[in-house]
Parts: C-alpha cells; structure tokens; sequence
C-alpha cells in the first residue's frame, strides 16, 4: 500500500469509556497509520457517514456496554445501503466469544476481546492491507 492506511475509531453508543479506544488509536497512530477518532456517543449512522466522509479504509469500533450484536449490524447494514462494503470492520471490546461467529457472519472482519494483545489488531490491519 502505498499511502497511509485510514481508520475511522468510533465509540457507538451509550457507552462512555474510551481510554481503551484512545490507546488504540494512539497506537495505530504510532504505527504510521492516519487515525479519526469520533469520540463517544456515536450513532451507526454517524459512524458510517464519518467513515463515507473521511474516505476510512477501516471502521474500528470499540464497544464495552454489551450492545455490539446490534451496533455492528446497524453499522453493517449502514455500509451496505451506501455502497462501502469495502471498509473494513474491526470490533474490540467487552464481546461474548459465542457471539463471535455471528458478528463475522454479519461481515465484521475481525473481533478483538477483553486481554488482546495492543498490536493484535494493529498486526491484523498490516496483513489486511498486504492483500
């Protein structure tokens, strides 16, 4: 890839701790990548016109409240009803390993919980950008 890859980082919403995302974003930041944080309080339709706007090569979303299954699918169904299906979709955060399955089904690209090493995710978008 010849240009910086660019990663919209959104807080959807009522959840409102974002140290997590901040020091996730700080470290894709770190590791030469272009980072738009959107802050907390975010609605899928926000995140997804942000990640239109922004022309993101990737949505990561940081979810801790337990509303992931819905949040992903309304940001999913979001990207489809726009035509960017190919943003890529990455979810950390406080996620049930038996929804897994379903949130990959829906097309999140990867999932990273609770205890996931800092450059899990960054080691993902590197080899997602090589292919």
């Amino acid at each position: 890839m010849n240009r910086k890859l660019r990663i919209l980082m959104a807080k959807p919403g009522l959840d409102g701790h974002d140290r997590g995302a901040k020091v996730i974003a700080r470290t894709f930041r770190d590791a030469g990548m272009e980072v738009v944080y959107t802050g907390l309080h975010q609605t899928p339709e926000q995140i997804v016109a942000g990640a239109i706007q922004e022309s993101v090569d990737v949505i990561a979303l940081s979810i801790l409240s337990g509303a992931h299954m819905s949040a992903c699918r309304k940001v999913m169904q979001g990207l489809a009803q726009k035509g960017a299906e190919d943003i890529t979709v990455i979810v950390g955060g406080t996620i049930l390993e038996q929804d897994i399955p379903e949130l990959k089904a829906m097309g999140v690209a990867e999932v990273f919980t609770p205890g996931a090493p800092l450059e899990a995710g960054l080691d993902f978008l590197r080899k997602q950008s090589q292919s």
